[in-house]
């Protein structure tokens, strides 16, 4: 199916495609698209901290950096005693390391209090490149306000030092902190221009193609929809539903020099929050991964929180959603919140997804209805760590579950995977 465009305001076109309310609606889950049930690990290895979305420290060529031995996680953290549905407001990148992919160990901070910007800092990427460190992360907020807002810049802290040795890990500053990108109001909607329930700019994503050598930041946003569009056929309903994969490039290869580029994908009458956009290269094919939620989704479509994605010939080619829909991983119909803020990386030519343990137990309560339970059992029922790392099959433009591997597992370069059990795959038209 080749991906529509989407008009700016001024009638051109843009080189963008889009996730159609068509292609959204064959949205449901198979036997062949659902993870396993999630249940407690026996040990929780970090029980002081809330852990959520995390990513890895990469080299330029996407893989896992190798620090005398040690892969290095970046993670949303927040202390454990806090209330799981408080943990957004005082969100601190702390990092993880483990020699084996098995045993993770807590590092510290990843920037000292008073250096970032923002009240907190949000999701990101981090790059290693030739002994000089880049950490990217959202910038929420105003260092120092009294209450919290909201607004969102793409943001990076480099320079600082790291010492790997036979005991772990150690980073420290300081770190020189630069404002990469804000919102234009063109390509991408600025805060005052928003009409939604949920505003993004923000989760930057360095990505370096293999195949040009072109250098690229892929971020969350929305695209601007005025009032009093034909889009969405003049629905202002599913106007406000408006999210967007971003793209910056660096033309010179610099990683905090950056001109904004029109969205790669955009979501427009679909979703309104399009998150932590990355994209995983395998056999020539450039593979567009995004986590979203099942409230965000427009009036009229049913999606789950899962893992959404589509691939194209190119990084700035025409993208189709994977198996028809676009969803790639979803959480299984009796624990639809049990993990989060999925990251699909390669595993030599497996693709590996890498989650957090979200809500469970919940017995049919939505995420809205967490609050309302003592704030004993939102703490019993929120994971707030590393969860199952599972194996996907990866077919052109099919995806399906292969396997699981245990709690935050990141298997090293050597490491032999056992062959999978591979069921009967259910395609979206109706099996074999």
């Amino acid at each position: 199916m080749n991906p529509t465009r989407t008009p700016v305001a001024d009638g051109g076109q843009r080189g963008t495609s889009s996730w159609t309310r068509e292609q959204a609606e064959r949205i449901e889950r198979r036997g062949d698209n659902v993870a396993p049930i999630i249940y407690p690990p026996e040990n929780d290895p970090f029980p002081e901290l809330h852990i959520w979305d995390t990513w890895f420290l990469r080299t330029r060529d996407g893989s896992l950096a190798d620090l005398n031995g040690w892969r290095v996680a970046v993670s949303l953290t927040a202390p454990a005693e806090l209330l799981p549905g408080k943990r957004h407001d005082v969100a601190t990148l702390r990092y993880f390391y483990s020699a084996d992919g098995k045993e993770w160990h807590r590092g510290g901070r990843v920037f000292e209090e008073s250096e970032a910007f923002g009240s907190r800092q949000w999701a990101g990427s981090a790059l290693y490149d030739d002994g000089d460190l880049y950490f990217y992360y959202t910038a929420s907020g105003q260092k120092g306000e009294e209450e919290l807002t909201y607004q969102q810049r793409l943001a990076v802290g480099h320079g600082g030092s790291v010492v790997a040795d036979d005991e772990g890990v150690e980073f420290s500053g300081p770190f020189e902190h630069e404002i990469l990108l804000t919102p234009d109001g063109d390509y991408y909607e600025t805060e005052d221009q928003s009409r939604g329930m949920i505003y993004t700019f923000r989760d930057p994503w360095f990505f370096e193609d293999p195949e040009t050598g072109k250098t690229h930041l892929l971020f969350e946003g929305n695209t601007p929809v005025p009032e009093g569009s034909d889009a969405c056929g003049g629905d202002a309903a599913q106007q406000e539903f408006n999210g967007c994969i971003g793209l910056a490039t660096s033309e010179s290869g610099d990683p905090t020099d950056w001109e904004m580029q029109p969205p790669l994908v955009e979501g427009v009458c679909v979703n309104q929050e399009l998150e932590r956009p990355h994209v995983v290269v395998r056999d020539g094919q450039y593979y567009l991964f995004t986590p979203s939620h099942e409230h965000t989704f427009a009036p009229g479509l049913h999606g789950f929180d899962a893992l959404y994605g589509f691939v194209a010939d190119e990084l700035e080619g025409e993208y189709r959603p994977l198996n028809d829909s676009g969803l790639v991983l979803a959480n299984p119909a009796n624990a639809p919140f049990q993990a989060y803020s999925w990251l699909a990386f390669r595993h030599r030519e497996e693709i590996l997804v890498h989650s957090f343990f979200n809500y469970y137990d919940l017995r049919g309560r939505s995420l809205d209805d967490v609050a309302d339970l003592p704030e004993s059992e939102q703490q019993r029922r929120f994971g707030g760590n590393f969860a199952p790392t599972v194996r996907l099959g990866v077919d052109g433009d099919e995806t399906w579950v292969r396997g699981v591997l245990d709690y935050g597992h990141i298997p090293t370069e050597d490491e032999e995977l056992e062959d999978p059990f591979e069921p009967e795959r259910e395609r979206p038209t109706g099996g074999y």
